[in-house]
C-alpha cells in the first residue's frame, strides 16, 4: 500500500505538476530509499509514520556520510509526499512539518580561471563536425552563462545570429534574451550552416540546436561526458561541473565591473542573493592577489 501511494504521488508530479523527467527520477529515488527504510522498521501504512521515523531516516543518512544538501533535498521530497497524502486524505496530519531542515554548508562555486577557460574553449577540434558542435556549445555557455539544461533545450529558432543574441526559456518558464559574444556568434554560424546538418541522421526536421551522436537532441549526460573529456585532455580541475562555465561567466563579469543586476538578469536568478555569491568569490580572489603580490602582506 505504501508503494502504491508512492507511485500515485509520482504520477501526480508528472501529470498535474508537469515536472521534468530528471526531477521525477530524483523524487522517486529519494522517496524509494525512505520507503525502504520504513519497511525495515516494519511500517506498513502511512498512518503509522511519525516524526521519529523521518528524523531516524535522516540520521541514518548522515551516519552514512551523506552531505547536508542531500539530506535537505530528501526532506523536501518527503514533505511534498506527506502534503500529497494529506490532500488525498490518506493521512490526517503531516508529521514532516515538525522536522527541522539540516543546516546547509555555504560553499562557494568552483570558478575556472580565465586561463583555464581559454584552454577549455580551445580543446575541441573545430575542423571536425563534432568538434565544431562542441566548440559552439562551450563558447555559447561561457558567452551567456545559461544552465546546461537550458543549453540542450535550445532550438535553432532560438538563435538570432544577425542580431547576436539567444532566446532562453529558464526556470518557471521565464523567457530572457541574452547577448552573444562575437566569437560565439561566429562558432554558432559555422556549426548551424555547415556542421549541424551533417549530424542529423534520420530527419532534417529536428528543431534542436545541438545534436547528439544519435542524430537527435543532445542530452545532459552527453554534454557532461564531453565536458569531462575536454577537461581531462587539457588537465583542468578534476572536479569540474556542468555549471563550471556558468559560474565562471558570472564571476568574471563581476570581477571586471559588471553591474550586479545585469548579471542577475542574464543568469535568470529570481533573487539577487543568488547572484551576490559571485561578489564574494571576486573579493576572495582580490585577497589572494593581494597576499601573493604585496611585499608586506605576509610579514
Amino acid at each position: 500500500m505504501i508503494k502504491n501511494d508512492l507511485q500515485s504521488f509520482i504520477r501526480f508530479l508528472s501529470v498535474e505538476r508537469g515536472l521534468a523527467r530528471n526531477t521525477l527520477e530524483s523524487y522517486e529515488r529519494d522517496l524509494q530509499q525512505f520507503v525502504d527504510y520504513l519497511q525495515r522498521q516494519e511500517i506498513t501504512t502511512w498512518k503509522d509514520t511519525n516524526k521519529m521515523h523521518i528524523t531516524g531516516y535522516l540520521s541514518q543518512m548522515k551516519l552514512l556520510g551523506r552531505a547536508s544538501a542531500t539530506l535537505s533535498r530528501n526532506l523536501v521530497s518527503i514533505r511534498a509526499l506527506f502534503q500529497f497524502l494529506v490532500k488525498e486524505r490518506v493521512i490526517d496530519s503531516d508529521p514532516s512539518i515538525y522536522v527541522e531542515a539540516p543546516k546547509l554548508e555555504k560553499k562557494l562555486p568552483k570558478i575556472l580561471s580565465i586561463q583555464e577557460v581559454e584552454k577549455l574553449l580551445a580543446a575541441p577540434q573545430a575542423e571536425m563536425v563534432s568538434g565544431a558542435r562542441d566548440k559552439a556549445m562551450l563558447e555559447l555557455l561561457y558567452a551567456t552563462g545559461i544552465r546546461v539544461t537550458e543549453l540542450i533545450s535550445l532550438n535553432v529558432s532560438d538563435v538570432n545570429l544577425q542580431m547576436g543574441f539567444i532566446r532562453c526559456i529558464g526556470k518557471a518558464e521565464k523567457e530572457r534574451n541574452i547577448p552573444l559574444s562575437s566569437i560565439a556568434t561566429r562558432c554558432l554560424t559555422t556549426y548551424i550552416h555547415k556542421d549541424r546538418i551533417k549530424m542529423l541522421k534520420k530527419t532534417t526536421e529536428e528543431e534542436a540546436l545541438f545534436i547528439g551522436h544519435l542524430g537527435t537532441r543532445m542530452t545532459r549526460q552527453g554534454f557532461w561526458k564531453i565536458l569531462k573529456r575536454y577537461a581531462k585532455e587539457m588537465d583542468i580541475a578534476s572536479d569540474i561541473s556542468p555549471h563550471a562555465l556558468r559560474h565562471s561567466f558570472a564571476a568574471h563579469l563581476i570581477e571586471n565591473g559588471a553591474d550586479l543586476r545585469s548579471v542577475q538578469e542574464m543568469l535568470g536568478h529570481s533573487d539577487i542573493s543568488s547572484t551576490q555569491m559571485y561578489v564574494q568569490v571576486a573579493k576572495l580572489k582580490m585577497k589572494d592577489v593581494y597576499n601573493s603580490a604585496h611585499p608586506r602582506a605576509n610579514m
